[in-house]
């Protein structure tokens, strides 16, 4: 087919622009179909029409313009992605978009979701908190029997059983201290020993009117606990790869009881997937950003994106007419310039979204709270040069 089936004109004001970009994302957009007249006429003129004829019919423009539109978009989107792609990680559900899912995305506010996520690290590894359960087991004493294997021989879910255990915390049952010594507000010496001998040891019935301060209490609770540990025979253990050895040796009266623990199951802490998080942002990816709405686009905005397209439209251009290098003439031929016009293209390209980046870099949110800090240390600079008064008492 000839090329001169495919002539530019000037689109006419009643012209309908849906069904003529190659995508039809911003279709539904008013402002889109109304912008792809004066766009088209704008790159024409750019180009020479009419004084000089275009290969190519309006439809080619429109397409550079919804790519433009579309670069625009994508630039603002890693623009979001960079400034708030921890806060969407792991928290903010996935969406699946269409071409033609448009939509400005609303203001962000910061949170610490995923250094709190990092840090849960911390907390299991200190048993005050974390991200996986911590659950609850247990052996029965037998007596003469000294050595326990809390991988197989203990009382946790069959759901557990093969599964390799890693134990936090073994817990001692007896009595607490500050139980074992009567209300030191309740009473004389004598009277506390009087009352302990008949079992009343552990009632506080706070009868005395004498203050005493917190270390007394603190005091005789750490003289309890030490002479349970240095005078009588207290009971210990020893875990080594979850086989823990009872100190003494267990009594025949010792038969039957229990001693409990807690315990992670080592593929949870390994593990680096949790349920809360499924389904959620993992990666640049899967941010639900969608296609930027062009009628909420801005002036300079749109200034890019026309820009844009004169670049998109001169590289087509150039490539058409570069499959023609020259037409034959009567005496000779004449060349075209479908490579200068590639070239400048391309040019153009390049430097509108380098003119971009850079205006999307200083105004990121590291960048402004850079500026912020230069701002308060040039106040505190000129505020360290005012005369401080002097006073005299």
């Amino acid at each position: 087919m000839s090329k001169f089936v495919f002539l530019y004109q000037d689109p006419t004001a009643g012209f309908d622009v849906v069904g003529e970009t190659p995508h039809g994302i911003y279709d539904n957009d008013t402002d889109f179909q109304n912008d792809s007249l004066t766009v088209c006429k704008y790159v024409a003129k750019k180009l020479g029409h009419p004084v000089m004829q275009l290969e190519f019919n309006t439809g080619s423009i429109y397409a550079c313009f919804e790519e433009a539109v579309s670069e625009y978009s994508q630039q603002i989107n890693h623009y979001n992605t960079k400034n708030w792609m921890w806060e969407h990680y792991g928290s903010t559900a996935r969406q699946s978009s269409s071409l033609g899912d448009m939509g400005s995305h609303e203001p962000e506010a910061a949170h610490m979701g995923s250094t709190f996520l990092l840090s849960e690290q911390y907390g299991e590894a200190v048993n005050v908190g974390g991200g996986i359960t911590m659950h609850t087991g247990s052996i029965t004493l037998t007596s003469s029997k000294q050595v326990y294997d809390l991988q197989n021989d203990s009382n946790i879910p069959d759901s557990h059983t093969g599964s390799r255990i890693e134990i936090q915390k073994v817990f001692n049952q007896g009595p607490a201290a500050i139980s074992r010594f009567y209300d030191p507000f309740a009473g004389t010496y004598d009277n506390i020993e009087l009352l302990d001998s008949f079992g009343f040891g552990n009632v506080s019935p706070a009868v005395s009117y004498i203050l005493r301060p917190i270390s007394y209490d603190l005091a005789r609770a750490n003289a309890i606990e030490t002479n349970d540990l240095v005078r009588k025979s207290a009971y210990s253990f020893e875990l080594i790869n979850n086989d823990m050895r009872i100190f003494p040796n267990p009594e025949s009266t010792d038969d039957g009881s229990k001693v409990y623990f807690h315990y992670y199951l080592k593929e949870d802490k390994q593990g680096v997937t949790r349920t809360y998080t499924n389904s959620r942002v993992s990666d640049p990816s899967n941010i639900p950003y969608k296609f930027i709405t062009y009628s909420e686009i801005n002036a300079s905005g749109r200034q890019w994106i026309r820009k844009y397209t004169l670049g998109l439209a001169k590289e087509l251009l150039g490539i058409i007419r570069s499959k023609y290098a020259s037409l034959p003439l009567p005496n000779g031929e004449v060349g075209l310039d479908g490579e200068a016009l590639k070239s400048e293209g391309r040019e153009e390209k390049a430097n509108a979204l380098e003119e971009l980046k850079e205006f999307l870099d200083s105004v990121s949110l590291a960048e402004g709270s850079r500026k912020e800090q230069e701002i308060a240390d040039a106040q505190q600079q000129v505020l360290n040069k005012a005369p401080l008064k002097i006073y005299i008492g």
